[in-house]
């Protein structure tokens, strides 16, 4: 007996469902988006601060959202909308379900795994993802009047670009820092404590920890050890969970993956279809993680590129996230693939 998990953006569907939204409802909202995303991932990666942990920026935009016209209803009638599936996974995850339970986990604001559950036919039961009501919240004339200062002064910023090997604050320069600085006041300084701070304080996003304890929890309810998982993810919200397969012998796989998730998986994998997961799922149900082990690296069904992901710190994991990266961005866009 095994369970396979998702993340569900990138191994499963084409889209990044907030960030999509944000650009349709919010002006210039493709930039708002990313500039959070970025300070997104220096508290998570960089600066590590308490009780912070990737996939927040789910819960920080939302004062935005609500503030430029964000309901329920917007979000699940985008949602619908715009679901766009990997190729062949529908018909895949249909074959894999009759062999074995599968489970999602997933960042994404609740609207959009409901229109991806309807969609599939998939159990809500075996969703994990972040609950959300735009709704339960209507701005004051005064919140709105920060909030939309607190707006244009944040994409008045110039780009946060993070280098890829810092470590700590200091490794940035004095520019950057003073930005990151600025909306760490902004956002838990300022908004952490208006009315409409009841999204930062009380939303929690399914990201990072929220992951792994997913995991823990799946493995609990099928009855079968971590070391019988198989994790599949791709960015930075699934680097505890699949640093916990790893650590516990399961299967931890970096599917089109940035370098997070490369930093943090056992093996890796390039396809720009769903078919490639009947394939190493049929492996792993035959002959667990020693199976994946041997395969070295393949070229099946249309193509596809799959192995172990080399050592940290040597060339060859820097020419492999490189070329990850580039497949990412070709396969879900420039500004989708290049998110953290």
């Amino acid at each position: 007996m095994s369970f396979i998990a998702f993340d569900c953006e990138g191994p499963l569907t084409l889209n990044d469902n907030a960030f999509e939204f944000t650009a349709q409802i919010v002006p210039k909202g493709d930039y708002f988006f990313t500039q959070i995303s970025r300070f997104d991932d220096y508290l998570a990666d960089i600066k590590r601060r308490q009780g912070y942990k990737a996939g927040d920026t789910l819960k920080l935009i939302l004062p935005f959202l609500r503030l430029f016209g964000a309901t329920n209803e917007l979000l699940e009638e985008f949602s619908e909308r715009t679901l766009l599936f990997l190729r062949g996974i529908p018909e895949v995850l249909t074959k894999i379900h009759k062999d074995v339970p599968i489970f999602i986990i997933s960042t994404s604001y609740k609207p959009y795994l409901i229109a991806l559950s309807k969609k599939l036919n998939f159990p809500l039961s075996q969703i994990f993802c972040t609950e959300v009501d735009l709704n339960t919240v209507t701005l004051s004339g005064e919140e709105r009047k920060a909030l939309e200062g607190f707006y244009r002064e944040i994409i008045s910023f110039p780009p946060i670009a993070l280098p890829k090997d810092a470590k700590s604050s200091e490794d940035l320069d004095t520019d950057q820092r003073r930005v990151l600085d600025r909306l760490e006041e902004i956002f838990f300084e300022h908004i952490w404590n208006f009315d409409c701070g009841v999204f930062l304080r009380e939303v929690n996003p399914i990201g990072g920890e929220e992951k792994a304890r997913a995991c823990v929890e799946i493995s609990e309810r099928v009855g079968v050890p971590l070391r019988e998982g198989f994790y599949c993810g791709d960015s930075i919200t699934d680097v505890q969970a699949l640093g916990l397969l790893k650590v516990e012998g399961g299967v931890s796989l970096a599917f089109n993956g940035n370098r997070y998730a490369l930093r943090s998986a056992e093996f890796y994998a390039l396809a720009d279809h769903g078919y490639i997961f009947e394939d190493l799922v049929r492996v792993f149900l035959a002959k667990g993680v020693a199976g994946l082990r041997d395969m070295g690296v393949n070229v099946v069904r249309n193509a596809f590129e799959f192995g172990k992901i080399p050592p940290e710190g040597s060339s060859k994991f820097y020419k492999l996230v490189e070329k990850s990266e580039a497949f990412r961005k070709k396969i879900r866009g420039e500004a989708i693939g290049a998110l953290g």
